[in-house]
């Protein structure tokens, strides 16, 4: 089998940040999102994987590689414009040929990997097979309706009135028959080839699309909210590890991971957090479920449940930083000149809440 990641897209819900940087490689838990799934890939035995990408092509580019680190080997798809993902398939014909493959979304984090969904559909003679999970509220997904037999029936994109909660999670497998699709559907209202689409094809084309009801947690991390959320789950599945400077003043409570390089000085961390490489923690607290990537300083400040991205900093705040997404190179300081005043300098789409 080979592995299809999509990995273009603008991440318009993610802005300011993705002005700058592809939002398939905001890090949760200090891993880009996007290596998580090269990692889920991987261990589920598929070493050839292509990499669909878009305007951010670049920057993916430069972070991923060859993906030699992996034991993988990477080939890019460009994308020219983000006419859905059924698209992205038939972009990729060429190098997925006739082989049967995995397609997973790059800024999709689910929990337990995806090793039995592969080995499952390996035995099976199925031409496709659709990760499914409950959700609170189908509408914002695709959902798919099964009969009694537990067969997939129906697939309907974003549906008003959803006939059932089962959301497709972004991970898909399929044999060559999905060309055969995707060839034969038209652009939706959006003017994109939907995946929805191609799928209720093949099911009436009389093919066979069996659903896997994924039991774990799942997020699509393309929302601030979203991405906070995953990054929680990740960092209680992780086990505490000090590889890098603590001081006898300081305190770690709970499952804490300090990266090589990072200092804590005279700080109390209260975990689960993870602190980056060559980040200093100095007089500082840092709460639960916070990541602090590498090479910042948290300084005189308080912070929990939030994410901050490389060589940003934060000092001398009066009052705690909480439910955040900072991004990269970013300053957060208290202003030492009066009158006192809020002093701001922010990119389009950037939200701030004050006392």
């Amino acid at each position: 089998m080979k592995g299809l990641v999509l990995s273009g897209g603008k991440g318009t819900r993610l802005r300011p940040i993705t002005y700058t940087s592809a939002k398939q490689l905001v890090p949760v838990a200090n891993k880009p999102v996007l290596f998580r799934v090269i990692e889920a890939i991987r261990d589920a035995g598929i070493t050839d994987i292509g990499i669909v990408i878009g305007d951010t092509g670049d920057e993916i580019r430069a972070a991923v590689g060859n993906g030699r680190r992996w034991g993988v080997q990477i080939t890019y798809i460009p994308q020219e414009t983000p006419a859905g993902l059924a698209h992205a398939v038939k972009i990729s014909r060429d190098f997925l040929g006739d082989e049967r493959f995995v397609m997973f979304l790059g800024d999709n984090c689910i929990q337990g990997g995806i090793s039995p969904l592969i080995e499952q559909f390996g035995r099976s003679d199925h031409n496709a097979q659709i990760v499914l999970k409950q959700v609170s509220d189908p509408r914002q997904f695709g959902v798919a309706e099964l009969d009694d037999d537990g067969r997939v029936i129906r697939l309907v994109e974003k549906p008003r009135e959803p006939r059932s909660d089962l959301a497709l999670v972004g991970i898909y497998l399929f044999d060559h028959r999905i060309f055969e699709a995707v060839n034969s559907i038209r652009p939706s209202a959006r003017g994109e080839l939907e995946i929805t689409d191609a799928i209720q094809w093949l099911v009436g084309a009389g093919y066979r699309v069996s659903p896997y009801i994924h039991e774990g947690w799942w997020i699509d991390t393309g929302k601030k909210d979203d991405l906070l959320e995953a990054n929680r789950l990740v960092l209680e599945e992780l086990p505490a590890a000090v590889q890098g400077y603590v001081d006898r003043d300081s305190q770690l409570i709970g499952k804490v991971i300090v990266e090589p390089g990072a200092e804590v000085i005279n700080s109390t961390i209260r975990g689960p957090a993870i602190i980056g490489e060559k980040t200093r923690i100095l007089n500082a607290y840092v709460g639960p479920f916070t990541s602090i990537y590498h090479d910042c300083l948290i300084e005189e400040s308080e912070i929990e449940h939030s994410i901050v991205l490389e060589h940003s900093s934060i000092r001398g705040l009066p009052h705690r930083l909480e439910d955040s997404l900072i991004g990269r190179n970013v300053e957060v300081s208290r202003s030492p000149f009066k009158p006192k005043a809020y002093r701001l300098m922010l990119g389009d789409n950037s939200t701030v809440g004050v006392l």
